[in-house]
């Protein structure tokens, strides 16, 4: 008998339960995979602009849904939280992913950082969201449902799915081999 892991996600955003679907179907190709997507709030700007308003912005998202599943019916809640940060090497994008399981433990990961165009960093630092400057500067309509800023900059050889299901399947590590974490 084949069993069914359930999972939330903290966003309705079709490209972040895609690929957290697409993630737990990779580890876990003997299970049904149960995905669903519902809106959670961050708690932090709508876009974030440090590296850690980025990661607290995800644990926001999927302990909301922990929490508010008080019948338990999901196995784990997760979330993806895009950011933006000033590094060493310029100014780049980069999301965080926490999953949270039904006892309370916290899995954290992180994308790759992509980096930005210092004129794009400069319309972030004045407030705005990086999708509708991108969907502006390439002439595109609501990309952060599509390849996103990852898509565009990568000629879509990486896309936003593909980034956050990479490092979902990252932080599930400790999940599929506990007795070494």
């Amino acid at each position: 008998m084949t069993s069914v892991i359930r999972i939330q996600v903290g966003s309705s955003n079709p490209v972040k339960v895609a690929a957290a679907k697409q993630a737990f179907e990779q580890c876990h190709p003997d299970h049904i995979i149960h995905c669903e997507g519902r809106s959670a709030p961050s708690g932090v700007a709508d876009q974030p602009m440090t590296e850690s308003e980025t990661r607290l912005g995800a644990v926001n998202r999927a302990l909301t849904c922990q929490q508010d599943d008080i019948n338990q019916q999901f196995d784990f809640y997760i979330s993806m939280e895009g950011g933006v940060d000033q590094f060493e090497e310029g100014a780049a994008t980069f999301a965080y992913i926490a999953i949270v399981d039904q006892n309370d433990t916290q899995h954290i990961g992180r994308t790759a950082n992509l980096p930005l165009p210092d004129q794009i960093f400069k319309r972030l630092q004045n407030r705005e969201e990086l999708g509708p400057i991108m969907d502006e500067v390439f002439n595109t309509q609501n990309i952060r449902q599509k390849g996103g800023a990852i898509g565009l900059f990568t000629n879509h050889a990486a896309t936003r799915q593909s980034v956050y299901s990479q490092a979902i399947i990252l932080a599930l590590a400790p999940i599929l081999h506990p007795q070494h974490f």
